[in-house]
């Protein structure tokens, strides 16, 4: 299309139509308006609520506590400590003469009464050196008599009377100790025991004063302990004791020793408890948790959840007075046991806190709460 055609077309006039959407909005807005200014002003308007009553300034609501009422009992102190179970006697068995063993009569484990023959020495060669002894003995006592007798004659010197009395006393003392030897031909036990070991066997040689085995005597046992200088004044002769064996069994006994000389290393004292042990059922060797009686103090059964620290380190057991003010309570513990702890320290009767000690501190103001007594 040309320049020249398009002036000749008529020119048409603009037309704007009104937009429905954009007046809807604008009365939205409107309203909105409308609601935010009468919900500013309805507080001129209406009054508020009135505040709940506070509790006077510097006081709190008192934090609810359960209590037990508990009443010291009289307890048991003891002095506590652990040792070792030994034997009543422990000895090596040895032979007292020289000489080849004809027969071992018992066997390694076996229980054996005193003066039991364990063994026997061939005796032949004994009697042999016996014979000999005998005879020399018999020489020499007549070689002493004709010297004597000389002497007297005066055909002979003093000197050779002494002589013969020196040979005499010599002949004598070989005799005797053949008559000893053939006597020592039985190794026999030294008391009733155990063998527990045994290295001898038919056909040996043995010689004098060789060990040929060990006898143990557990009837009774004696633990021995290792007591501190500062508890030593506690223990005395014969007091009953209670000892429990790592075994498991448990058996009474009683003080037989108590050391006056401390061990130069530790400074401790050795004390000694026999405990029957007839049936030989415990054995000697096992350690041993040893219990003695001392005394009797007035306590109080507590649970361990009960017992705090205060801000200095000190354990104790929380309580509530009769005003129902916390009070804090250092404790000694004398004994314990699985279930609990006897404890010292706190007034002849107490209600301890159970439940909320750890949200209390001395001084603080609680609400108690009965949780039952204790018996």
């Amino acid at each position: 299309m040309t320049d020249e055609t398009m002036q000749d077309e008529p020119k048409q006039e603009l037309k704007f139509e009104s937009d429905s959407a954009s007046s809807r909005s604008f009365w939205i807005a409107l309203v909105l308006t409308i609601l935010v200014v009468l919900w500013m002003a309805s507080g001129l308007f209406i009054k508020p609520p009135e505040p709940a009553e506070a509790l006077p300034i510097g006081e709190v609501e008192p934090v609810s506590v359960a209590v037990k009422n508990s009443t010291a009992q009289t307890v048991t102190q003891f002095y506590q400590s652990e040792g070792q179970a030994q034997p009543d006697r422990d000895t090596s068995i040895r032979a007292k003469t020289s000489g080849q063993i004809a027969k071992v009569l018992v066997s390694k484990g076996q229980d054996v009464d005193a003066n039991a023959v364990i063994a026997v020495f061939e005796t032949a060669e004994l009697e042999a050196e016996l014979e000999r002894a005998q005879a020399e003995l018999e020489r020499a006592l007549r070689e002493f008599e004709n010297a004597t007798a000389l002497l007297e004659r005066g055909v002979a010197t003093s000197d050779r009377v002494t002589t013969a009395d020196a040979a005499l006393a010599t002949a004598r003392a070989q005799a005797a100790k053949a008559e000893e030897n053939l006597r020592n031909t039985e190794i026999i036990a030294p008391f009733a025991g155990r063998i527990e070991t045994l290295d001898l066997d038919a056909g040996e040689f043995v010689q004098t004063g060789t060990s040929v085995g060990r006898i143990v005597d557990n009837t009774p046992l004696t633990v021995s302990i290792q007591v501190p200088q500062q508890s030593l004044g506690l223990l005395t002769n014969l007091q009953p004791a209670r000892v429990l064996f790592i075994t498991g069994e448990e058996r009474a006994g009683v003080v037989s020793f108590v050391g006056t000389s401390a061990a130069t290393d530790t400074r401790t004292f050795l004390v000694e408890i026999d405990v029957p042990n007839a049936d030989g059922k415990i054995p000697a060797g096992i350690s041993a948790e040893v219990q003695i009686p001392v005394g009797e103090v007035k306590g109080h059964f507590v649970s361990p959840s009960t017992i705090s620290l205060d801000p200095s380190g000190n354990l104790g057991v929380k309580t509530v007075d009769d005003e129902g003010i916390v009070r804090f309570n250092e404790i000694d513990v004398v004994r314990a046991q699985v279930d609990g702890v006897w404890v010292l320290g706190l007034p002849e009767t107490a209600r301890i806190i159970t439940v909320g000690q750890g949200f209390v501190r001395d001084g603080d103001r609680v609400n108690a709460q009965d949780a039952g007594d204790v018996q």
